[in-house]
């Protein structure tokens, strides 16, 4: 009998383990294309009450830079806690090439953050915009079950489409149902409508019954909703819009195209919209009027981050779940004469990142230490008690969580052709063929200004710095 006692003893060890380890729910909030525009980040134009009241109770992140300004590359980085350089020619296809890998056999790829925390006993779900497709399917309308973006990730990964039919059409649905075409693409629009008008209506309702049927599970929860505005089109229920019609929001600083080789686009995914012959970066009515209209959909999202979070008090299971709030990269209104993300500059790069934990201390004082999208897989996994996987490139911020003075780290960032590290005072750009950028953050003109032909001694430490960080070495780091 004693191999059965010792046995029962070992299992009730294991087990009590294994309970610690897992005391604590997670739920991820993602937002497309929010940059810092919040009341509680130093926006105080925007109506963003609920947003800002994680932030009050939690610890916001005033400098955390996503790893890629693109959506695809940026999950990919939150996602795995890895940067995706191997992957810095696939944009928003990284995720679908890094699955090909987890289907062969013959190649060894990490476990994802969800998966990772499904193999230590977790319930995974994801609902809406998680992945780069929402619903992380892939297929011509991007709902082929065949096809995961995120193999061995999910228990259930969700995206209700409701009348668009498609998570395709959803993901840049207007109102009630219609689906952007080449002769309807509008880029703005208003309706008389309810929350369900749009997509983000029906994620955040699906969002909320997840919530009710997780709670009443045996294993803790892992649950990531994605809302898909504020991105394009800025199309909203109108009395989203009605919030900004007296406000005054200031224009973009530095609007202008800045000189010399940079990671300046042309803004090619917002000018395929129908802009009804106006083009904001000439027009200042224009460009405010996108900005509002910008703003409401940060509210209509606001909006659905308070349900989401009522709905978890109204469980109970508040007391006992890690919220993370996090936008999956910037976007510019008119800054450096940009229109959307995709540059290596600080407004495609700077994101919102609140991270709240029931039991933390020194809540709502927000820390400016500097952070990357990379450091939250270590870090759910430092304040959930499981282990933090050796394969993780980032840091945990617990630290921070605990101390929000505690010294950050600089934060890396990447496009197909160039690689950017940002320090508390620098960022630095280096292009493949050896171009370089180098702004000083302590300048008022910021990153309108190339300092690097007069500063080589700083050129070649942080190109040093970016090299040991990355060991990028598929770039040619030149001394030119």
């Amino acid at each position: 009998m004693s191999k059965y006692v010792i046995a029962a003893f070992i299992f009730w060890v294991y087990g009590s383990a294994m309970s610690f380890a897992q005391d604590k729910n997670v739920l991820i909030i993602f937002i497309d294309d929010l940059r810092p525009e919040l009341n509680s980040f130093g926006a105080n134009y925007i109506h963003s009450p609920n947003i800002d009241s994680i932030n009050a109770r939690g610890r916001g992140f005033s400098r955390h830079y996503v790893n890629a300004p693109s959506c695809g590359p940026s999950r990919y980085a939150f996602l795995t806690g890895q940067y995706g350089l191997e992957y810095r020619g696939e944009s928003n296809q990284s995720l679908f090439k890094r699955a090909e890998g987890v289907n062969d056999e013959n190649v060894s790829i990490a476990p994802s953050m969800p998966e990772w925390f499904r193999n230590n006993g977790y319930t995974t779900v994801s609902v809406g915009k998680v992945s780069h497709h929402p619903g992380g399917r892939g297929g011509d309308n991007w709902d082929d079950s065949n096809i995961s973006e995120m193999p061995n990730a999910w228990d259930k990964h969700i995206m209700p489409v409701a009348e668009w039919e498609s998570p395709k059409g959803a993901m840049h649905g207007l109102a009630n149902g219609k689906v952007r075409t080449p002769d309807n693409r509008d880029i703005i629009e208003a309706v008389d409508g309810n929350d369900k008008s749009y997509p983000d209506g029906h994620i955040a309702e699906e969002g909320l019954r997840q919530i009710d049927a997780l709670v009443k599970g045996d294993k803790p929860f892992f649950l990531a909703i994605g809302l898909i505005k504020p991105h394009l089109p800025f199309g909203v229920p109108k009395k989203y819009f009605d919030l900004y019609e007296n406000v005054e929001i200031p224009p973009a600083l530095h609007p202008e195209k800045p000189k010399g080789r940079t990671t300046w686009h042309g803004s090619g995914e917002f000018m395929n919209y129908n802009r009804w012959g106006k083009d904001p970066r000439n027009d200042k009515d224009f460009a405010l009027k996108l900005k509002k209209y910008y703003a409401a959909c940060v509210s209509y999202a606001d909006k659905h981050v308070g349900d989401i979070i009522q709905k978890l008090k109204e469980t109970g299971a508040d007391k006992n779940t890690i919220v993370v709030l996090w936008g999956d990269h910037g976007w510019h209104l008119g800054e450096h004469s940009i229109w959307g993300k995709h540059s290596l500059f600080e407004e495609s790069l700077r994101s919102p990142l609140i991270i709240y934990d029931p039991t933390m201390q020194n809540r709502g004082e927000m820390s400016d230490a500097i952070v990357e999208s990379v450091d939250v897989f270590p870090t759910l996994c430092d304040m959930t008690s499981l282990s933090i996987p050796s394969f993780t490139e980032g840091i945990s911020l617990k630290p921070l969580i605990e101390n929000p003075d505690t010294t950050g780290h600089e934060a890396v960032a990447y496009i197909s052709n160039a690689t950017t590290i940002r320090t508390d005072q620098y960022r630095f750009t280096q292009h493949k063929d050896g171009a370089v950028e180098l702004y000083d953050h302590q300048n008022p003109l910021g990153e309108q200004l190339n300092i690097a032909e007069h500063n080589p001694k700083i050129v070649q430490e942080l190109r040093t710095l970016l090299l040991s960080k990355t060991a990028d070495k598929a770039f040619i780091y030149s001394n030119k």
